[in-house]
């Protein structure tokens, strides 16, 4: 297989086609649904691919229409799905949900999929066309072809190729990018009663030790590995990544970077105030929006600001995915003072440029 061209980021896992009620209620009362996209990496890949980065996803998909369908929905966000592999022999998986979809059972917040109760998931994916991801399926000409690699805890969970693949993705080795882990812990994917006991999630505190840039929820944490104790204790439990972003629900988000002395410096941001409308993708669309900051090189404290403001883009709108605001607009924000920050609250459809023909006619500031 020829190397393929370099680009920003890499973002590899599986994606699916996904279906959500036309309206409120559980999966048994609802008669119809609507057609959409669901899968972390490829999330991350299209919110990059808005804020003006090159983006590539790989994965597996079957030769069915579902993988036709998202193919055609990531490329069209502008991602580069040329290394994506057909499988004739599986098919793609597909999963339906009703609103309000988080990753575990805590307390809700922006950047962990907003304010609505758990709800129903049910996926079909086993045996699907991105399970077969694996170290020979995947090299190394086509995992470290961008300036960061950019993975999720829910590749892993799939089967056990997927967990070698991760393994060596996880390996520290010469030449190798820079790699971005975000947790994504869930619960369902993790409940095999089959699974070896080295193969639960206990694995994902692993797998996070050998990257470089790791993202995880306090209530993720909590839940995979009975971490407690807030951010410093999560920091205790991974010191290996250089960059370390702890979750903090509505109360924002804490950064560890490591200096050249060894020394950690901890940046806190706090959250945005959001009219949320739909609550899923956030978690995703933060960690794009700190991806972005990451590649330009801007401060810490920026790049959790930007995070924040992807995150309250996608809040905003109904789906999971969406434009984010232009790279001036959010850079003029990420640089107000703490008590101008502190003052912003986002309303539906705040980051579309068309739906006011001006960027900061649709954030409300209030008082502090």
């Amino acid at each position: 297989m020829p190397p393929a061209p370099s680009v920003d980021v890499v973002c590899l896992g599986e994606s699916m086609v996904t279906f959500v009620p036309s309206r409120p209620g559980r999966l048994a009362e609802v008669p119809a649904f609507a057609r959409g996209i669901g899968g972390a990496e490829s999330n991350v890949a299209c919110g990059l691919a808005g804020a003006g980065h090159g983006v590539r996803w790989i994965s597996r998909v079957g030769t069915d229409g579902f993988g036709d369908h998202l193919l055609t929905e990531i490329a069209a966000a502008g991602v580069d799905v040329s290394g994506v592999q057909r499988d004739p022999r599986r098919p793609t998986g597909i999963y339906f949900r009703t609103a309000g979809e988080r990753a575990v059972e805590s307390e809700p917040s922006a950047e962990d999929d907003g304010e609505q109760p758990l709800a129903e998931v049910l996926y079909y994916r086993a045996g699907s066309a991105a399970a077969a991801m694996s170290p020979a399926l995947m090299p190394h000409e086509q995992t470290w072809s961008g300036r960061i690699l950019h993975v999720t805890g829910i590749t892993p969970a799939l089967s056990p190729e997927c967990l070698a693949l991760m393994r060596e993705l996880t390996t520290r080795a010469p030449g190798r990018p820079l790699v971005s882990f975000d947790l994504n812990y869930r619960v369902s994917l993790w409940e095999d009663p089959e699974r070896a006991p080295d193969e639960g999630p206990s694995v994902l505190l692993d797998l996070a030790r050998g990257c470089d840039l790791v993202f995880v929820g306090e209530d993720e944490a909590e839940a995979a590995w009975g971490i407690r104790g807030g951010a410093a204790a999560i920091r205790e439990a991974l010191p290996e990544p250089d960059v370390l972003v702890v979750k903090q629900g509505s109360a924002g988000a804490t950064a560890y970077a490591r200096g050249a002395d060894g020394a950690d410096t901890v940046t806190f941001v706090p959250a945005l105030r959001v009219d949320v409308v739909a609550p899923v993708g956030a978690g995703d669309a933060f960690a794009a929006g700190f991806l972005s900051g990451t590649l330009r090189g801007l401060p810490v404290a920026q790049r959790l600001r930007h995070g924040h403001l992807m995150a309250a883009a996608v809040l905003t709108v109904p789906g999971d995915l969406c434009t984010p605001p232009s790279r001036a607009y959010a850079d003029r924000l990420v640089t107000l003072g703490d008590a101008e920050w502190g003052t912003l609250r986002f309303g539906p459809g705040w980051a579309d440029p068309a739906r006011s023909g001006s960027d900061t006619a649709v954030v409300e500031v209030t008082d502090p």
